[in-house]
Formats: structure tokens, C-alpha cells, sequence
């Protein structure tokens, strides 16, 4: 990795798009996530420890942890990197530098537009994907760890489980609609595999994918979007999640204007790293339980 975890974590951004972003989302999982940068004060959050010394050894003990290449926290880091970068599209850095605290974007809409339905549910699907390959990594269990993953997300909580929760609303809600779920299915059902070849998320992350070959990875990004789409659905309904009430609290950050809602799904692809701006601090966390339970 060119950048050491301690490095990632520090250089994590207080106040940016990605988070403004995720902030807005406070209503969906009020309290769950509280943008933690640096390793240090990481550290000290998660574990309530002011011993110097034993910081310090905690500290040393996450670094070699995610140094060592058996383990799968730096396998984890990339996915989480690869699936936001694949989102991006040409001219996307130029935007984003445009964008300033709550700063209108429709002067910039002519040089965006929204994915098409398919495009959309491809990547909605491959995200989820990417966070179960992500959670068996970081906890050394086998990539096709369906059921286990499935049963994991009740246990979600902080930064994990606003990943989740941007997830549902960014790449779900806001571009697909309130049925977004019943769509990506009937999506995925129609896709062939060169469908699947053809999007450059697949092409980024397709490599870890288990299946053996397109046609059988299509059959495990099924298998996957299914085993949590109960869950998924559960997460809408008990908390009365709308594109609409979504777009408002997105509002109270960023000028968004009601009838350009088409055009919101993609600009977040453009403007945020939410993956792997929350994934990172998932790992620095799992890090760092880990590290105090071995020292």
C-alpha cells in the first residue's frame, strides 16, 4: 500500500462533500457515526485509554496487523478505494473542487448525467458485493461468506452502519426510487454476462468475486443482493426513508434543487468517497479491537 494506516486515518478529511454527506444521513441512524480522523484520538475513542505507553502499543500492534499481507485488511482497504474510484467519472475531480460549503451544484448539471436504470443497479448491486467481500476480509473468512455476512448487518453499528445506510440511500433511494429494491432484482434476473463485462465497476473488483466466471459471479451477486434485501427492506420501513425526505435533510447541507433529483444519484458518485472514507475508519476500528485483545 502506498500509505501506511495510520497515515490513511490522520489524512481523513474533518469537512468535505463525503462528509456533509454522510451528516445529512444523521436522521436514518441518529448518533451512529461521529467522523473520527486521526489514529491517535482514534485510538482513544474506541478504547477510552490515556495510558501513553499502552496507546503506543496498541498503536503498534494495529500497524502490523494491517501490514501483514495473510491478514485482509489491506485486500479490504482496496476494495473499499477501487468501488468508490469506479464510481468517478471523467471531470469529477474538476466538480468536486468546485464545491464548497453549501454551494449550489446546478450550475454544473450540464456536465452531468444520470446513469441509466441498468447502469445503476449494476453498481448498487456490486457495492453491496463489496461490502461483503470487505466484511470476510477484515474477519478471515471465506469470500462467498453469505450467510454470515447476511446475519452480520444486524450487528452493524457506527461507521459500518452509516456505510450501509448511504449505501441504501445514495445508491438506492435517491437514483432508483422507493422501489429500488424490487428493480436491482428484476435487473439483475434480465442481465447476461456481458453486461456484467462491460461496466467498469465489475472490471474493478470482478478479480474478487467468487463464481469462477461472469456467468457464475452474475449468479453470486444475485445470491448476495437477495440474502439482504429483507434487511434492506426492514431498514427503509422502520425508518420511513424516501427519496424525498433523503433529498430534504441532503438540502439542509448541500443547495439542492427538488426537480433536479434525476441528477443527485450521479453527483454523489462524483463528489463522494463514502466507502472508503467510512470503510477506512471500519478498519481502524477493527484494528485497533483487535490490537488491545492481543496485547
Amino acid at each position: 500500500m502506498s500509505k501506511t494506516v495510520f497515515e490513511l486515518v490522520d489524512q481523513l478529511p474533518q469537512d468535505n462533500m463525503t462528509v456533509k454527506a454522510l451528516r445529512a444521513l444523521d436522521f436514518v441512524v441518529p448518533g451512529e457515526w461521529n467522523n473520527l480522523v486521526g489514529f491517535e484520538n482514534t485510538i482513544r475513542t474506541v478504547t477510552g485509554e490515556t495510558d501513553e505507553e499502552l496507546i503506543q502499543q496498541i498503536g503498534e500492534r494495529a500497524i502490523y496487523l494491517f501490514n501483514d499481507k495473510s491478514e485482509g485488511y489491506q485486500r479490504a482497504l482496496w476494495l473499499y478505494q477501487t468501488i468508490d474510484n469506479a464510481d468517478k467519472a471523467l471531470g469529477s475531480a474538476a466538480l468536486a473542487n468546485k464545491v464548497a460549503e453549501n454551494v449550489s451544484f446546478l450550475s454544473f448539471l450540464g456536465n452531468i448525467t444520470p446513469k441509466a436504470e441498468k447502469a445503476q443497479t449494476i453498481d448498487l448491486s456490486l457495492k453491496l458485493v463489496t461490502e461483503l467481500l470487505a466484511f470476510c476480509q477484515i474477519n478471515g473468512i471465506p469470500g462467498d461468506s453469505i450467510g454470515d455476512f447476511a446475519a452480520s448487518l444486524g450487528d452493524y453499528g457506527g461507521e459500518s452502519l452509516m456505510r450501509m445506510a448511504a449505501l441504501v440511500c445514495f445508491d438506492g433511494l435517491i437514483p432508483l426510487g422507493p422501489d429500488f429494491i424490487l428493480a436491482t432484482q428484476s435487473w439483475i434476473q434480465k442481465l447476461s454476462p456481458s453486461d456484467l463485462q462491460s461496466n467498469p465497476s465489475f472490471n474493478a473488483i470482478g478479480g474478487m468475486i467468487p463464481g469462477g466466471s461472469p456467468a457464475g459471479q452474475l449468479g453470486f451477486i444475485g445470491e448476495s443482493f437477495n440474502s439482504v434485501s429483507g434487511w434492506m427492506s426492514s431498514f427503509v420501513g422502520d425508518r420511513g426513508l424516501t427519496p424525498q425526505n433523503v433529498l430534504g435533510h441532503l438540502q439542509n447541507f448541500v443547495d439542492i434543487s427538488a426537480d433536479k433529483v434525476d441528477y443527485v444519484g450521479a453527483f454523489l458518485d462524483m463528489t463522494t468517497n463514502y466507502y472508503e472514507h467510512t470503510g477506512v475508519q471500519t478498519l481502524a476500528r477493527r484494528l485497533i479491537e483487535r490490537a488491545v485483545a492481543e496485547i
